[in-house]
């Protein structure tokens, strides 16, 4: 049964339906070709939005969208200038260092991209950026959002192969600076290649301490995300929930830029954006339940850990298959579909789960800006009004990089474990 069910998502992926209806249909079709009744879906999809964690999904993309509604990305920015803008190639940079911190509000990559993308993109383009190297920056950037906490991808690894979302959460952070620094080397050096311009803040420090001291506020959400998470103060789901009320707190009181227009802009896009979410992980939950009772997971690690004779081989393995799978599945859907596959087939070699979830998150993180449905590479490839294989070829330095960052956790559990 489960083969039909593979080989049905397949076909309504190929005829582009939707992910999280595509996992429906499949589920569907072989429930009727071995004559069982469809009712048996409906529990199916009912049981996993009663998990108390999956609440925090919601509210961390709230507070994230309450924070880039307002004045903070234009604080951001100027930080970012102040901070690399005398290197080479400044403004590149300042997006990879904006999204950095960025990241540590929104922890979307998509949102990353299109609210830095519009900020700089055409900023780029004045000082003599190509489109496509442009685009390619913000494109590949964004992704450092996916490990920098609160990073949704990470918390549905969690949901979905019970490893605590705290330990994921920081062990994201080291693996997140490790590829934002390679993406700042790769940057700078294409710059130097192109001679292209720096871009340092006019008046320096002096000019802009004060509203250095007016953003701090929101680049401490991270630290409190984390700090609170790390000392047991509260629960993730707690957490973000405090954050929205953080996030409403500077919006209203610092930055006084909250009104009901933007609280309501906020409140769509979380509604959107949950919605979206919660489809593929109630698809998703009927698949896994297929495959669990046919003991697919476990067939699958047996055969593997036979045909491949040594650990290292098998990382690579998974890597191969996370990097195509990636590369035609957005990411939320494949950390769903491979997570539960990919824990069972980790135990049997003693691959920690945790370092699995930064393997798979930096791995299909990817996908993003990789064709054909790269989302964050669609996105800034509009803003830059560019051809993809001209962003496509800009890629080639960061996709270097990126792989670099991923063979490096995929080896060496020390980055990842704590």
């Amino acid at each position: 049964m489960s083969i039909i069910m593979i080989w049905g998502f397949l076909l309504l992926l190929a005829i582009a339906v939707p992910v999280g209806c595509a996992m429906l249909g499949g589920v569907g079709f072989a429930l009727i070709m071995e004559g069982k009744p469809l009712a048996v879906i409906l529990q199916r999809l009912y049981t996993p939005t009663q998990s108390f964690p999956m609440l925090a999904i919601p509210f961390f993309i709230m507070a994230g969208s309450l924070m880039m509604s307002g004045r903070f990305g234009v604080y951001l920015v100027n930080i970012a200038r102040l901070l690399v803008g005398r290197f080479k190639g400044g403004m590149g940079q300042v997006s990879i260092i904006g999204s950095v911190m960025f990241g540590g509000v929104s922890g979307s990559a998509v949102a990353d991209a299109t609210a830095l993308g519009n900020a700089l993109i055409p900023v780029q383009l004045k000082e003599g950026y190509p489109r496509g190297f442009a685009a390619a920056i913000n494109s590949s950037s964004s992704t450092v959002s996916v490990l920098i906490p609160p990073s949704i991808p990470l918390i549905l690894y969690g949901l979905v192969s019970n490893v605590s979302i705290i330990d994921l959460f920081i062990a994201g952070i080291l693996p997140g600076l490790m590829l934002g620094v390679s993406m700042f080397i790769a940057v700078w050096l294409v710059a130097r290649h192109r001679d292209l311009p720096r871009a340092p803040l006019e008046g320096g420090f002096r000019a802009f301490k004060g509203q250095v001291m007016i953003a701090i506020p929101a680049l401490l959400m991270p630290l409190f995300v984390i700090g609170t998470l790390r000392f047991g103060i509260a629960t993730p789901t707690e957490v973000s929930v405090m954050a929205v009320a953080y996030a409403l707190l500077v919006s209203g009181l610092i930055y006084r830029d909250l009104n009901w227009s933007v609280l309501w802009r906020a409140m769509i896009d979380t509604a959107m954006m949950t919605g979206a979410v919660m489809l593929i992980i109630m698809a998703s939950s009927v698949m896994q339940w297929l495959l669990t009772a046919e003991r697919v997971p476990q067939n699958l690690a047996i055969w593997v850990t036979s045909f491949f004779s040594e650990p290292w081989m098998i990382i690579m393995a998974m890597n191969v298959v996370m990097l195509i799978v990636g590369a035609f599945l957005d990411l939320p859907a494949a950390v769903l579909l491979l997570g539960p596959l990919f824990v069972v087939l980790a135990q049997h070699i003693g691959l920690d789960p945790v370092q699995l979830g930064l393997m798979m998150v930096v791995n299909l993180s990817i996908g993003l800006y990789t064709p054909p449905v790269g989302t964050t590479l669609f996105i800034s490839a509009a803003i830059a009004k560019t051809g993809i294989s001209s962003v496509v070829w800009s890629l080639l330095p960061f996709y270097l990089v990126a792989l670099a960052v991923l063979l490096m956790i995929s080896y060496i559990p020390a980055l990842t474990i704590y």
